[in-house]
């Protein structure tokens, strides 16, 4: 990776606003968003002979896959190839501790179960969900998260934001910031 590239890491649980924010945050700066999800998804999909990335059956499927050996060394790849040449915000659960340990700056975010359970669904339904919807969907949350706890990991020197109380616009605006410290401090 060339130095006079920056790699912002943005990591955090599913349903944690790692890639809206990510996508925010790189239009702001002018940086390319990398999605690792997105990767993971997609060859999800193609496993199972599915198009629709974000179906049902791809989400129930995409923690198996993205453990697979074979699968996370070609995504890190990918990863790595294109950080190489252009400033990158890059998405996913341990892009800062493993994929970038080397990030400039390093972001996780956590949200509490039932508030990412209420944004997943408000965003899926395009409506506020009831709170049995939350309820079921804070059920799935927390076994995804303890099915992905592994992978899940907060680099030490990552700063953590918690987006619970807090909107989008508060997020991205806090990551910019942090980015203008480190430009300026370069």
């Amino acid at each position: 990776m060339s130095r006079n590239k920056l790699v912002i890491a943005i990591d955090g649980p599913a349903a944690s606003g790692k890639s809206s924010t990510a996508a925010w945050v790189a239009r702001e700066l002018g940086f390319r968003h990398l999605d690792s999800g997105l990767l993971y998804r997609a060859e999800t999909g193609r496993r199972l002979g599915i198009s629709d990335l974000r179906s049902s059956e791809v989400t129930a499927n995409v923690s198996a896959v993205a453990q697979i050996p074979a699968v996370r060394e070609a995504v890190n790849a990918e990863l790595k190839r294109i950080a190489a040449t252009e400033n990158v915000i890059v998405d996913g659960r341990d892009i800062g501790s493993v994929v970038f340990p080397d990030a400039q700056l390093k972001i996780f975010l956590v949200a509490d179960p039932w508030e990412r359970a209420r944004r997943r669904l408000h965003q899926k339904l395009e409506r506020p969900a009831s709170d049995a919807e939350i309820a079921e969907e804070t059920r799935r949350l927390v076994e995804r998260d303890a099915s992905d706890a592994t992978n899940t990991l907060q680099a030490r020197d990552a700063i953590l934001i918690d987006t619970t109380y807090l909107t989008q616009e508060d997020q991205v605006q806090r990551i910019v910031a942090l980015v203008a410290a480190l430009a300026a401090g370069h």
